[in-house]
């Protein structure tokens, strides 16, 4: 019979049997030997005892692994007297049974040992002076710790046997890169599993996907990227990934290796489209390929550890009919925005953040006439427009030494030079709404854009503000006097309690009187309750209030029926769709 002893610094020597079986040792709570240490990972390394001998491998630990104070790679035969030294801890491997005029046992053992689970007649047979750990209530997740060491060892094996970042300057083609990094992912865990170093449980096909995901794509949120379900993924730091569902926040069980494998994920997103995040810039704006729209946000900024913020976009784009068959809208209020585009009105989408206002301006976008030539201006590119004349523009934030930007107003500035038959805005945030509202003024009409705000009343106040950020000295009145001739429908979208969306409001600027702006509502959502299980009821109606401009709708070859706008007809709308 092998026997173990345990010395440590500051704690009394464990003794311990060793009968035949696999040991993995670390300070995890799913380890055999227990060493708690901040010097110890948490699977550091791994004892096998066999009939034939006793082994020792190394588990890529970042301390190290020595026998006999060398340091040891891959696995090695240990014989009985040798002393292993895991950070702080001596372990003494003997084949003599423990001296009975020893030291009494220790009141708290320097380790603790969960040896296998013996056969049913070596039950009890586990005597020695060190204390045997007995789990009573196991953790929620009990593989998640030892699941995280593997997946960190196995990708620092692959990043050494595959030098990726060589591979992608050396331009390898991205299908070549991926199919030559999966051959060797699967090669490592095919020799980890022969080598009885794979916990039961695991399963190899999906740590392999796992850590492809992590060397490769986005890591473990690459799955809720795929999931069309899901509309946001919130990562706060490395142990907590959150997501979105059917507008509820969820928890998900996923979490990253380590803080700088968030901040690899961040640095593969925003590589592509030229920005950069580092100390002197701490957080990014950038989109993903689809153009989902992500932030991020590294320390010292965030105390959390690096997060990321997506919010998704459909693989399909939403149209007209999406929006009727999610209860966004009716198929009134959509005949009436798209003879309102066809006409050429300036229309401002409004809404809070995550309303919804970005996929709403994408379905206006698609009334636009094939003939026009469309501008778009966007800090992140997400616009999704099909028609065959587009010019898509994007803002550049400063470079490394702090210069070179180019703003949202410098570009629209630009886009009045250029011919345009419309120009979309992503989002007015700052002094480019002066420069909108004037493009608007001076013959750009049927312009589109969005605005954070509460309320169709609340837009005019956002953009007065927004036009003093400018720099310009313009007292209320003028500002006010060129939002009302410049805007001519403010549409207002609402994120609901129960996370649906609904265009709350189709407002129509009539003019001014003094220094107030005069609105009516033409369409509005009437909340009325909610059910048993929390879901919005409501329904849209119409207000009674007949648009200045239906009379021009002759002149313009197009045609409106009149009887939408009568409160009596139903706008439909019920329960959530």
């Amino acid at each position: 019979m092998l026997y173990l002893e345990i010395q440590s610094p500051s704690q009394p020597a464990s003794r311990f049997e060793l009968p035949s079986g696999s040991y993995t040792i670390g300070r995890s709570d799913a380890c055999k030997i227990r060493l708690r240490h901040a010097g110890v990972s948490e699977r550091h390394a791994l004892l096998s005892v066999r009939d034939t001998g006793v082994w020792i491998e190394d588990l890529h630990a970042s301390n190290g692994t020595f026998l006999d104070d060398e340091r040891i790679e891959g696995r090695v035969p240990m014989r009985p007297n040798q002393c292993l030294s895991i950070g702080p801890f001596l372990l003494l491997l003997q084949d003599t049974p423990a001296n009975t005029g020893s030291a009494p046992a220790p009141a708290k053992p320097a380790a603790e040992v969960t040896p296998p689970p013996p056969p049913p007649a070596l039950a009890g047979a586990y005597h020695g002076t060190g204390h045997l750990h007995a789990r009573t209530a196991p953790p929620r997740d009990p593989q998640l710790a030892i699941r995280r060491e593997i997946k960190n060892q196995i990708h620092r094996e692959v990043v050494q046997r595959l030098d990726i970042k060589r591979m992608t300057a050396a331009r390898v083609d991205a299908a070549e890169l991926q199919q030559r990094a999966r051959e060797t992912i699967h090669l490592v865990i095919e020799e980890v599993r022969q080598r009885e170093r794979l916990p039961p449980g695991i399963d190899p096909a999906r740590l392999a996907e796992e850590i492809c995901n992590e060397a490769l794509r986005l890591g473990p949120i690459e799955e809720f990227l795929a999931d069309e379900s899901v509309t946001e993924v919130m990562v706060n730091g490395p142990r907590q990934i959150f997501i979105e569902r059917n507008g509820r926040l969820e928890l998900t069980g996923q979490d990253f290796m380590d803080e700088s494998s968030v901040q690899a994920i961040i640095e593969r997103i925003v590589a592509p489209i030229g920005r950069r995040i580092d100390e002197s810039q701490p957080y990014v704006d950038a989109r993903l390929p689809d153009g989902s729209r992500v932030n991020a946000i590294i320390p010292p900024l965030s105390l959390s550890g690096p997060c990321i913020t997506i919010r998704k976009f459909s693989k399909h784009a939403f149209t007209e009919s999406d929006f009727v068959r999610f209860g966004t809208w009716t198929q009134d209020m959509a005949d009436f925005l798209r003879i309102c585009v066809l006409m050429r009105k300036n229309i401002v989408v409004s809404g809070g953040t995550g309303s919804g206002k970005t996929s709403l301006l994408n379905v206006l976008s698609s009334y636009l006439p094939p003939q026009d030539r469309i501008l778009t201006i966007e800090d992140a590119a997400e616009l999704r427009l099909n028609q065959p004349h587009v010019i898509r523009l994007e803002a550049r934030p400063p470079n490394i030494e702090g210069r070179g930007a180019i703003t949202i107003r410098d570009l629209v500035r630009n886009a009045l030079r250029m011919r345009p038959d419309r120009i979309l805005v992503g989002e007015c945030r700052g002094g480019e709404a002066l420069d909108m509202l004037q493009a608007m003024n001076t013959g750009h009409d049927g312009s589109l854009t969005t605005v954070h705000a509460n309320s169709p009343r609340d837009v005019v106040s956002r953009l007065e503000t927004m036009v003093l950020m400018s720099g310009m000295d313009l007292p209320s009145r003028a500002i006010r006097e060129q939002i009302a001739s410049a805007i001519d429908l403010i549409v207002h979208e609402a994120r609901l309690s129960d996370g649906s969306r609904r265009v709350s409001a189709i407002s129509e600027i009539v003019g001014s009187e003094g220094t107030q702006l005069v609105m009516q509502d033409i369409f509005v959502f009437q909340q009325t309750g909610l059910d048993e299980n929390g879901r919005v009821l409501g329904h849209f109606r119409a207000t009674g209030a007949v648009p200045t401009f239906l009379e021009n709708l002759k002149s313009r070859g197009l045609a409106l029926d009149p009887t939408m706008f009568q409160p009596e007809r139903a706008a439909g709308g019920g329960g959530r769709t």
